[in-house]
């Protein structure tokens, strides 16, 4: 999910030794980020800020509503999706195990304090600290690093899929399953991290034909007009997949079919938001690199505005006002996602923690060999 940790999913690189990566520029590193999924990560970062954006306002407007349920539907499947497919080399070796630690483990722990502490006084009330219940944000971090750890498990099992699919559907009928680290969502979106594992490229050049960009226009012009339709209809909770069928209030069987019935449409809707992302570099590709950023902290001004009820003005619940929140959001979440915000904060987003590691003995004397080979070949060089 990292270039050590600098994004919601692993750096997309073409692929290469690890030698070969080691002794590149950062320049040259740079260039060989794959484009499309830099810009699918910061259009879904994006959608996912905005919605959030749109939370407080969505009460009084159905359309706005069911623009709501149409993005939830797809963009944290879109985000699990590709997460799976960059964590395909996930071996739980020592070098894997630090960058997980670092990159995922570690901001986990940081924000996961940091945002009761900034809620409880934003709003003048006490917010208890643990680890056990991800905040808002932060349940995104803790599944995945669950997810990541069981890659080797899934690598080796016979249909892996149906497998996850069903630990889901079971998951969706069972409200005895404890609240600790967000369990249902973990185990109801496990299924389209499993997908990612078994992805490959191809299939995302797939999506990208034209033929398929055409037919994502009235794929999502129907799936808005349903979403209009379902808004008085369906209970928004389902596309959270937190909660059981029968914490939803329905009988245990609708469970597993909203299971299906989601994952199918999530897909589908996937695919037409991939069809349309631009392959090409572009001015906001570079920005791929920082969506763990923009994802953790815009958390901070969708919380603090809310507090401070900024969000109780009555202008913005109206059309004019709903599109300045949405352009608002983007903004602010596309600078969280810049290389200044980057900088000052990986200290924390993506911290290196040398001191916290073992040296690895044969890793040391494989670097020290190299560097004696090279520093033999700028003396032959220079003679």
């Amino acid at each position: 999910m990292f270039h050590a940790a600098s994004s919601l999913v692993p750096s997309p690189r073409s692929p290469q030794s690890e030698k070969d990566q080691h002794h590149q520029s950062p320049d040259r590193r740079s260039k060989q980020r794959d484009a499309f999924f830099d810009n699918a990560k910061y259009l879904a970062i994006v959608l996912v800020a905005v919605a959030h954006a749109w939370e407080p306002l969505k009460g009084g407007s159905r359309v706005l509503q069911a623009a709501y349920m149409l993005v939830y539907a797809f963009h944290m499947p879109a985000f699990i999706v590709i997460s799976g497919f960059f964590s395909r080399s996930f071996d739980a070796s020592p070098g894997k195990l630090k960058r997980l630690v670092t990159g995922v483990a570690v901001p986990y722990i940081v924000f996961e304090t940091a945002y009761p502490l900034f809620v409880g006084y934003a709003s003048g009330t006490h917010q208890d600290i643990t680890l056990l219940d991800p905040y808002y944000l932060t349940w995104f971090l803790c599944a995945l690093f669950i997810w990541r750890l069981t890659t080797p498990l899934w690598k080796l099992v016979r249909h892996p899929l149906p497998l996850a699919m069903g630990i889901a559907m079971l998951a969706s009928v069972s409200p005895g399953i404890d609240d600790d680290l967000d369990i249902q969502r973990v185990l109801q979106f496990l299924p389209f991290f499993v997908l990612g594992l078994y992805l490959k490229p191809e299939h995302f050049r797939l999506v990208r034909r034209r033929a398929v960009r055409i037919t994502a226009v009235p794929v999502f012009a129907f799936a808005l007009a349903f979403s209009w339709w379902a808004v008085p209809r369906m209970d928004t909770a389902w596309l959270y997949h937190r909660g059981s069928a029968q914490e939803l209030g329905v009988p245990w069987w609708v469970g597993p079919l909203m299971q299906l019935a989601l994952f199918g449409c999530s897909l589908l809707l996937t695919a037409c938001f991939l069809s349309w992302v631009p392959g090409r570099t572009m001015w906001c590709t570079a920005l791929g690199a920082g969506t763990l950023y923009g994802y953790l902290l815009h958390g901070f001004l969708i919380k603090g505005a809310d507090y401070r009820g900024w969000f109780d003005q009555p202008w913005l619940h109206r059309p004019l006002g709903e599109i300045a929140v949405s352009v608002v959001m983007a903004v602010a979440v596309t600078l969280l996602c810049t290389a200044p915000v980057r900088r000052a904060l990986r200290f924390v987003v993506e911290p290196k923690m040398e001191w916290a590691f073992r040296t690895d003995p044969v890793r040391v004397a494989r670097e020290r060999e190299r560097e004696r080979e090279r520093e033999q070949e700028r003396e032959k060089a220079s003679v």
